[in-house]
Formats: structure tokens, sequence, C-alpha cells
């Protein structure tokens, strides 16, 4: 008996579509990373991408819990003198709420070449229209409110 190692020309996508309105942004971000990165597949293999695409809708009306809205922050740096950039994430949902669960998704994924991939299968919208329609995604039974 051989142990069997998918390869990338075998690997079947499935669209799928959630809806993050109500849903708790760690919660809905752990569920997508594991969809993105293939995990709930028979045929998933760490060295290689067999995640499906998923469409994220309504993602400026997700939750957070506690006091995180006011002492969440994003931070960077740019590199010279006085470079240092903090916001909070109530002002971050305000001016782009794709970014934040995009943000949440990045940091559940491997943090290399292959995580790249992976992210390049997200798409996050505010609103509750998407363009693929074309794909005939399939709404994720496991999002959770």
């Amino acid at each position: 008996m051989k142990t069997y190692a998918p390869k990338a020309s075998e690997v079947q996508r499935a669209w799928r579509v959630v809806d993050a309105d109500g849903a708790t942004l760690g919660r809905l971000a752990t569920q997508v990373a594991t969809i993105l990165r293939g995990k709930h597949k028979a045929t998933f293999a760490p060295s290689l991408d067999t995640g499906d695409p998923v469409i994220i809708v309504n993602a400026a009306k997700i939750k957070v819990t506690g006091k995180k809205l006011t002492d969440k922050l994003y931070i960077r740096h740019s590199g010279y003198p006085g470079g240092f950039r903090a916001e909070n994430l109530e002002r971050l949902l305000a001016r782009r709420p794709e970014e934040v669960i995009r943000r949440a998704v990045r940091g559940m994924l491997p943090q290399n070449r292959l995580g790249e991939q992976m992210m390049r299968k997200l798409h996050v919208y505010a609103g509750s229209e998407h363009p693929h329609a074309a794909q005939k995604p399939q709404p994720m039974k496991e999002a959770t409110r």
C-alpha cells in the first residue's frame, strides 16, 4: 500500500460564499482559513494549495467581542524616523472593512509563498453584492454566528 500524494492538476475547487453579517471576526477567519488551506478535504497536503476560493460578503457588518473596537491596534512602520503608524479596529473598520477580514485571515495562513497563493483565492466585499455569480458559489454551511 502506498501513501497517496495529491498533484496540483488533480485538485478540484468549489467556490464558497460566506455572509459575514453578525459573524464574529475570529471565528469567521478561522473557518475561512481552513477552507482556503484545504484542510476540509481528504486530499489535504501541507506543501500544496488544495483549498477552495472563498467570497465574503457584508464585511462591514462583522462583530467583535469585548473592547477590541477601541483596544485592538493595527501597527506599521515605514522604516523612516517618525514613520510609526497605528490605527485601531474601529477606525479601520469604518475606512476599509475588507482589510480587517483580510488581515485576520492572512495571519492564520502560512507565512510564505504558499500562503500568498492561498490569499489570492480570498475575495472580500463590504456590501452584499459580488461579481462572482458565474462561478456558482455554494453557501458555506460552517458559518457560525
